[in-house]
């Protein structure tokens, strides 16, 4: 079987190099004698195979139904052996460097559609203008732009809830992100989020923080937001089962790349440190490419 050596050049590295133990060796052993005999039905070798062939042998081994799990660490060790092969200037490109995990792939919750997030945000809207007690219409108010720099921005919950006043930039319309290893990033913010956290500015009393609570934080806290929203979307006739603040991230991603924007920016405005994490909504991107065929390719008409 073609690649077998430079294999075993890999497993001597791992053991001499990294103090890998003996049965971390013979998992890899395994795993990369069954990936290097895929490739040889498929007529490569492992100095010559491309990420196509990287992609199909995940799908086979999904085929087969190994889990998600078991072809994530499948995934890792095909990785490191390909880096490995670069460090030692074997080949010079790693068709792994893109892949996305399998795992990661199958944890992305559902998106909501275009019309379902309007629908919330309308709802949450009229609620917000409603004439009531003022504890109810300043609850009903801070929900609603909550949601707006949600959709808006994509952020984080734990970066919206803990949002500072300052923040929120003079002529709000840009808004400062404190994301993971705090790194911060500059979002804009669209004209509804803008008029909305302009009346919100001007209701609340003045603090450090932009949604202030009586908590030990000092600012809300993701659990009241998510009940609220499921709340809001029960109301909606959404089923709070398939909303959540995360949920509102993945459809301000998804709905953005469906709309054309690129997806470094994508990248950018989610405070992703690794573009592959952003590709994984590109599948937005596959279902409507599919839809366009199927609604307008000549051999579809009727």
């Amino acid at each position: 079987m073609s690649g077998i050596p430079v294999v075993g050049a890999f497993l001597e590295m791992m053991s001499a190099e990294r103090g890998a133990a003996k049965n971390t060796i013979d998992a890899y052993r395994r795993d990369l004698t069954d990936y290097a005999a895929f490739l040889d039905q498929r007529g490569q070798r492992l100095l010559n195979a491309d990420r196509e062939a990287v992609t199909a042998y995940l799908d086979s081994l999904k085929n087969e139904g190994l889990s998600a799990a078991s072809s994530a660490r499948r995934l890792s060790a095909i990785r490191q052996f390909h880096q490995f092969l670069c460090a030692d200037n074997l080949r010079g490109d790693d068709p792994t460097r893109i892949v996305p995990s399998p795992k990661s792939r199958r944890s992305l919750p559902k998106v909501l559609s275009i019309a379902e997030v309007d629908r919330l945000l309308t709802l949450a809207e009229a609620q917000a203008n409603q004439a009531s007690s003022p504890r109810q219409q300043a609850g009903a108010l801070r929900l609603y732009v909550l949601l707006e720099l949600l959709y808006a921005t994509g952020m984080r919950v734990s970066e919206l809830v803990s949002l500072r006043r300052a923040a929120v930039m003079r002529d709000t319309s840009f808004i400062t992100v404190i994301g993971k290893g705090n790194k911060e990033r500059v979002v804009p913010l669209n004209d509804r989020a803008r008029d909305a956290i302009k009346a919100y500015l001007k209701a609340i009393e003045p603090g450090p923080f932009l949604f202030p609570a009586s908590g030990a934080d000092g600012y809300l806290t993701r659990q009241v937001f998510a009940r609220d929203l499921k709340t809001l979307a029960g109301l909606a006739g959404i089923s709070a089962a398939r909303v959540a603040p995360h949920v509102l991230r993945h459809a301000f991603a998804s709905h953005l790349l469906a709309g054309g924007a690129d997806l470094r920016v994508v990248q950018m405005l989610l405070g992703h440190a690794d573009i592959s994490t952003t590709q994984i909504y590109t599948h937005v991107l596959d279902e409507k490419l599919r839809t366009l065929v199927e609604t307008h390719h000549p051999l579809n008409q009727p």
